[in-house]
């Protein structure tokens, strides 16, 4: 059944054509259109590994695995599925590059709006809507691995030409997209880190007027600065009441979620106060400028028997689980819409993952050893193994730099420890590691790709039923 209109924002609330309110509950999809490391595997970014996988097997076979994977990652099933929970919107992350090269910028690739399109309307077909989220932008809009830069530095804040191609994408995103009432919205700039705390505000007003001149209609969803948790620098009399149907997204991860956590989470009333006033901190603006809030992101990591222990394994979850519904029932209580991250990985965060007895899996089971080992992903890492390596070298950084210069922005987010092991290990070694997952595909033909790329496909997955049960309970507010 088609929607009765565009949602649109009525005061703090989203509402339909007949002024009801909407609570979007739902998830990022993943790694998909903008392939993440710990998501599907490999190290480094995503442009590294295309180009690896380019030459291992040249352009035509590489791309025919990865548009295999674009394929089989989301389909019918997956949005049949993530209907059955009772969701009714999904994130949708993309990678600029679908639609431009940089060698050719401001020229749309022919099949740019292909993946795009697809995923909207298999979704509509199903009664789900979708929010179209900017994950990486030209010269990337923070230092992580996510935004598909080669190194830490977020040079979409330093190159205004990257941030006027953004603008150009998002004009013709905004003129494809125009009227489909299953667009829930659009979110702009995945977790931007301006170090001025200037250039967003600025980009925004940009981007802005830009969308609204072609579209009008569909929501704009602004994350805040560093990482979508502050909201401290912005302008009220030039934000809030000039920029008419917008929400503003934060990203609410805890601490209690990952595993360099000091403590496990047992819901003690302490720990439930802590996560209560993380969120609240991070929204304070926006309460009070009375303006309508979207948790984009948020959700723990899970330990996997074969890294964590068949033991320890089940309590870890345990502990993590409860933290989530902690957290979703902050959410409930304030009445916000909310994207848990994510939907589909290999394993560790996903609502359903991919079976390791699959073709990929079975593949990677070795490499994806020596990646958990040496801590290559930044995220959820665990560094125990390489203490002996990491500690010394970090003592070395901090005996040679005084207190006063460590935190260099985006800190506090990136402890000065943190800023040590993403130049160190996740760009570095992970660099020296690209090829060597691409060669496992060495002499492969187009049959044995297309069984790999089958890997991820719905009925090849796992469902994590613990988490997907507390997503069902909260998918609606009474």
């Amino acid at each position: 059944m088609a929607p009765t209109g565009i949602l649109k924002v009525s005061g703090t609330k989203i509402v339909d054509n007949n002024g009801k309110e909407v609570l979007l509950r739902g998830a990022g999809v993943g790694g998909w259109a903008n392939m993440e490391n710990f998501i599907t595997g490999f190290p480094g970014r995503e442009y590294q590994i295309r180009k690896a996988l380019a030459d291992v097997l040249g352009k035509e076979k590489a791309q025919f695995f990865f548009d295999k994977f674009l394929e089989y990652f989301f389909t019918e099933e997956d949005a049949k599925y993530y209907k059955s929970l009772g969701l009714n919107c999904i994130r949708v992350p993309f990678n600029y590059r679908h639609f431009e090269d940089d060698m050719n910028p401001r020229v749309l690739k022919p099949d740019g709006f292909k993946w795009l399109d697809r995923i909207v309307n298999l979704c509509a077909e199903q009664g789900i809507y979708t929010i179209l989220d900017m994950h990486t932008a030209p010269g990337g809009q923070n230092g992580d691995w996510h935004s598909d830069s080669a190194h830490h530095v977020a040079e979409f804040w330093t190159h205004k030409d990257f941030q006027d191609r953004s603008v150009w994408l998002w004009e013709e995103i905004a003129a494809h997209f125009k009227g489909n009432p299953w667009i829930a919205g659009y979110n702009p700039l995945n977790e931007p880190c301006d170090p001025t705390h200037e250039r967003l505000q600025a980009w925004y007003h940009q981007v802005y007027p830009a969308i609204r001149k072609i579209d009008p209609d569909h929501i704009l969803f602004l994350d805040g600065n560093t990482f979508a948790s502050d909201f401290s620098h912005f302008n009220v009399e030039e934000t809030c009441k000039k920029w008419d149907n917008t929400v503003y997204s934060v990203h609410d991860y805890s601490g209690y979620g990952f595993p360099a956590s000091s403590e496990i989470y047992s819901s003690t009333p302490e720990q439930k106060a802590k996560i209560k006033k993380g969120y609240f901190r991070k929204v304070e603006w926006m309460k009070e400028n009375n303006l309508p809030i979207w948790n984009g992101e948020f959700g723990p990591v899970y330990a996997r028997k074969e890294y964590d222990g068949v033991e320890e394994s089940p309590k870890i979850n345990e502990s993590r689980i409860a933290l989530l519904k902690d957290q979703l029932e902050v959410y409930d209580e304030d009445r916000i819409s909310w994207s848990i991250w994510l939907y589909k990985d290999i394993g560790y965060q996903g609502m359903v993952y991919i079976s390791p007895d699959t073709a990929y899996m079975k593949l990677f089971r070795q490499f994806l050893d020596k990646k958990y080992r040496l801590a290559i992903d930044a995220w959820g890492a665990d560094d125990s193994h390489i203490r002996d390596i990491m500690g010394p070298f970090e003592k070395f950084i901090t005996d040679n730099v005084d207190p006063k210069y460590r935190e260099l922005y985006p800190a506090p987010v990136w402890k000065f420890k943190e800023r040590v092991a993403r130049i160190s290990r996740n760009i570095l070694l992970a660099e020296f590691m690209v090829r060597e997952w691409a060669d496992h595909f060495t002499g492969m033909d187009e049959k044995q790709l297309d069984e790999l790329a089958q890997s991820f496909k719905f009925e090849n997955c796992v469902h994590r039923d613990a988490l997907n049960k507390v997503l069902r309970d909260h998918k609606d507010v009474v």
